[in-house]
């Protein structure tokens, strides 16, 4: 893979950890104040009153979403590293440079 292609797959995985993040984080937030301040989870939901769901199953649940995340982000760093670190245009065969000849 080209050096740009990473740099650009990079941004990409760390974008899309932001997204997923920022979008689908908030239901994890709420379980970690309800299990550490009252010791009982609920569940929430438009059409039924509050259901008690098991808080250990919140937090598995809790940290198969972080490791989700900080995959997406570490792939993208490491993306981004591997991009910046590349030899760029260093290694263009002559038969692909463009211009007048040298």
């Amino acid at each position: 893979m080209s050096d740009t292609r990473q740099l650009m797959a990079g941004v990409a995985l760390v974008f899309a950890g932001f997204v997923v993040l920022g979008a689908f984080g908030a239901p994890y937030v709420q379980g970690t104040v309800e299990s550490e301040q009252f010791s009982d989870c609920y569940e929430y939901s438009q059409d039924s009153p509050p259901a008690p769901v098991d808080c250990a199953q919140l937090e598995a649940q809790k940290s198969l979403f972080f490791a989700l995340v900080v995959a997406l982000l570490g792939g993208g760093v490491l993306m981004l590293v591997r991009g910046a670190r590349g030899s760029w245009d260093q290694r263009v065969d002559p038969s692909d440079m463009a211009g007048p000849p040298s």
